[in-house]
């Protein structure tokens, strides 16, 4: 008897239900209901898949990262960031930190909840104590944003929002698009475009909160990471950039090489007490290169799950969850504790509006904000 070949034996192993079948995913996007906002609005929920496996999932309410499931070493599949399984998990103020989502009209803090522009000053609604955070308390992440799925190689979602002159203070009629694109690479590409009408201050940013081990699976202590930065910007008592520009070199903010991020965390250290943890701004190495760097990785030496961020922006936010306190249940039930997650938050300075010597974050008419990040999975 003739010996079969391979193809024609897997066939047969096939069709006798013996043999496993391995197909790689077909890249698609979806759109499901998310639930309804107080005021009838409907919220969608698109789910992103390549070619991979990986799974991405974005709700139009704050333009949000709701869900990554990645692979491990051993191609386990876990959902990597924080978050809610329903929509009443995210409107709830006093539990949602700001998961997985675009933050404008500017990211991070402006100190004393004002700026001055073109001469004339500008007063914006104090959320952090006497500053303003991450736009204030209705900001881009507080609303509902018009979804649109793109025809490319690549399943991709882009979502639209119009924040009228005046809103939350600040100046302008501004129209911001941010795309998600899923490449077969396991990389999530977020490009940002935005225009005004008026002169005006911009800083966006995707505010994901990442456990490597998987979303409430313990503490990020272990995982570890490094920051492509030889400087920071350090921070007073109400965490405002003091306006200087200061090296790591000696300090527990040292992540140069791969640093577990608990190695340092409790040192003696008066910025670590200010800030309660990690939570400053790093000032990426460029050596006057444009476009997309480097900004940090990010390993779990357990599951083998790697994080990569590049990044078009000048600097990366990195904080520990240190505002987590066990109090919020999120997807699947699972607790958020102390230190659960760390965020990785690309972005121009804090403060930057009061701070002539950063990077400008004036947009003008007739001008087009641009900037790109990428998480990008390895194993």
């Amino acid at each position: 008897m003739k010996k079969l070949s391979l193809s024609l034996f897997l066939a047969v192993m096939l069709l006798a239900g013996l043999a496993p079948v391995c197909r790689a995913a077909r890249p698609s996007i979806h759109k499901s209901s998310f639930g309804v906002m107080p005021d009838g609005r409907k919220v969608s929920l698109y789910t992103l898949t390549n070619r991979a496996g990986m799974v991405v999932k974005i709700i139009t309410y704050g333009a949000r990262i709701q869900s990554i499931l990645v692979p491990d070493r051993n191609g386990k599949m876990a959902d990597v960031v924080l978050g809610f399984d329903n929509l009443a998990g995210y409107l709830s103020k006093k539990n949602d930190p700001f998961f997985g989502a675009i933050i404008g009209r500017y990211a991070n803090r402006i100190g004393d909840a004002r700026f001055t522009l073109d001469g004339k000053v500008y007063h914006l609604p104090a959320n952090d104590g006497k500053n303003c955070l991450h736009g204030g308390p209705n900001g881009f992440d507080r609303q509902v944003w018009k979804a649109r799925e793109l025809h490319t190689a690549a399943p991709a979602l882009e979502l639209a929002y119009f924040s009228k002159n005046g809103e939350a203070g600040f100046p302008g009629n501004l129209h911001i698009q941010v795309v998600y694109t899923l490449e077969a690479d396991n990389a999530l590409r977020i490009n940002y475009t935005a225009t005004t009408d008026r002169d005006t201050v911009v800083n966006f940013t995707n505010h994901s909160y990442f456990n490597l081990a998987g979303q409430g699976n313990g503490t990020v202590l272990h995982q570890e990471i490094r920051i492509n930065a030889d400087r920071f910007t350090p921070i007073g008592p109400t965490l405002i950039p003091t306006g200087k520009l200061e090296s790591v070199a000696g300090t527990p903010l040292d992540f140069r090489k791969l640093t577990p991020i608990g190695a340092h965390i409790h040192a003696n250290y008066a910025q670590l007490k200010y800030a309660g943890g990690y939570d400053f701004n790093w000032v990426l190495n460029r050596h006057g290169r444009r476009g997309l760097v480097l900004a940090a990785r990010a390993v779990d030496p357990k599951s083998g799950r790697v994080l990569e961020v590049f990044t078009t922006e000048p600097g990366v936010q990195f904080y520990t969850g240190n505002f987590l306190n066990g109090t919020i249940h999120g997807k699947d039930g699972k607790v958020y504790i102390h230190r659960g997650a760390f965020t990785l938050e690309t972005q121009h300075f804090p403060d930057s509006p009061n701070h002539p010597n950063f990077p400008t974050t004036e947009l003008k008419p007739g001008q087009t904000y641009r900037q790109t990040t990428i998480f990008k999975f390895l194993k």
